[in-house]
């Protein structure tokens, strides 16, 4: 993530300058502009490629995977229960706040526009984005169809409906299906690997291409939106102290002590995983959850429960929106929200994985998608907080979730 940040900072500083000079030599930027253009469409189209055929296999062996239903058992029931509910809370939230913070950023009209031209953007008709089409659009008629038009929600719907089926079937049918999925899955993450591992290219010559547009107004754009996003986060952590200290029936403060450590390691490390063992530990030393919280839930949680999805894929579309002079009306913004809920379960985990997986939402919503290379270059210090959100959100699941046979540990008072 350090090579994207360099090539993110060098290409805007290189838009910039070209930018000022523009009215000197507008022949020198053209061709910096049309060369910088295709890269970074190459760039975005080989992430878009990838996107539904890495979805599909995850969330059938994420499902499936179990065996039964039934083996997830009431209190698995419940841990998605709380997921869905945590997850809708925060996102109708931030639909609810976003957009008139985002006009806190302003923008010169021109350059918006210019910018806006510059974007390979097919907006949807009309009609598409009322809400009744929506909703009658979510279950497809052609299943391949909607795969090859780039349907998000209808092919993630039908992919759920396949795998609780699946799940349902005898052993042998439904082992050999898993296995073929978990290997597609397998080479569909490395080959996203191989995309971001040219990621610096690409970012480069989108920020050169955003610089040229906004010229200076461009950092101000960025910096904006990491500050806004770190706030955001900020405040919801807060309110997430409260919500499990009202019903996870525990002290604040012992709490923020028990998750401190895997905090800790969410930040340095951007990653939920990398701080399972110290959840594991702040719950069963710190707060004196039952080995069912421990050993399931958490594990559970740190897989498929990233609430700062809720946050993060409203607000960065809403930001997008504003960043090319874009209107995004109700039901575009719902279908963001919703994505998050829906969608977050099955983001993979490599670097800036949500990011990736929202590709055909916004196309579907009418955003360019070269703006998703914006969001991941600028995505390593919002990342950070976001990590500490999730592994404090898998904990407070935890805690509620536990409340009814919490122990207290030895020494405790």
């Amino acid at each position: 993530m350090i090579r994207v940040g360099l090539a993110l900072v060098l290409g805007l500083a290189c838009g910039i300058v070209l930018a000022l000079f523009a009215s000197a030599d507008s022949a020198l930027v053209s061709q910096a502009v049309s060369i910088a253009e295709p890269v970074g469409t190459i760039w975005v189209n080989a992430i878009r490629m990838t996107v539904i055929p890495l979805i599909v296999p995850l969330l059938i062996v994420g499902v499936a995977g179990t065996g039964s239903p039934r083996r997830i058992g009431g209190l698995g029931l419940r841990s998605f229960g709380l997921f869905f509910v945590m997850l809708t809370g925060v996102a109708v939230t931030t639909a609810l706040l976003a957009p008139p913070l985002i006009h806190f950023l302003s923008l010169d009209p021109a350059s918006t526009a210019a910018l806006r031209d510059s974007a390979h953007l097919t907006l949807p008709p009309a009609e598409a984005l009322s809400f009744r089409s929506w909703l009658i659009s979510l279950i497809p008629v052609n299943p391949i169809k909607a795969a090859a038009d780039g349907a998000l929600l209808p092919i993630v719907l039908f992919t759920l409906l396949y795998a609780f089926a699946l799940a349902g079937v005898g052993e042998e049918a439904r082992a050999s299906q898993i296995r073929l999925f978990r290997g597609i899955s397998e080479a569909m993450l490395k080959m996203v690997r191989w995309v971001l591992l040219v990621a610096p290219i690409g970012i480069f010559a989108l920020a050169l291409v955003l610089g040229t547009r906004l010229g200076p107004s461009a950092v101000k754009a960025l910096g904006f939106f990491i500050g806004l996003t770190v706030l955001i986060h900020a405040v919801m952590l807060a309110v997430l102290y409260l919500v499990v200290g009202a019903f996870g029936r525990v002290s604040i403060w012992r709490f923020a002590r028990a998750v401190l450590p895997a905090q800790v390691v969410a930040f340095s490390s951007r990653s939920s995983l990398a701080s399972l063992p110290a959840l594991v530990e702040g719950a069963r030393d710190e707060l004196g959850l039952p080995p069912e919280i421990t050993g399931f839930v958490l594990p559970l949680s740190v897989s498929v429960f990233k609430l700062s999805a809720a946050i993060d894929w409203a607000l960065g579309g809403l930001f997008v929106a504003h960043l090319y002079g874009i209107t995004l009306g109700a039901t575009q913004i719902a279908m963001l929200a919703a994505g998050s809920v829906v969608l977050s379960a099955s983001t993979p985990g490599i670097p800036s994985g949500g990011l990736l997986i929202q590709a055909p939402l916004y196309a579907a919503v009418g955003l360019p998608v070269e703006g998703l290379g914006i969001l991941i270059a600028v995505d390593t210090i919002p990342d950070m907080i976001k990590t500490a959100m999730n592994v404090t959100a898998d904990l407070g699941v935890a805690t509620i979730l536990g409340r009814s046979s919490r122990s207290e540990p030895p020494g405790m008072p």
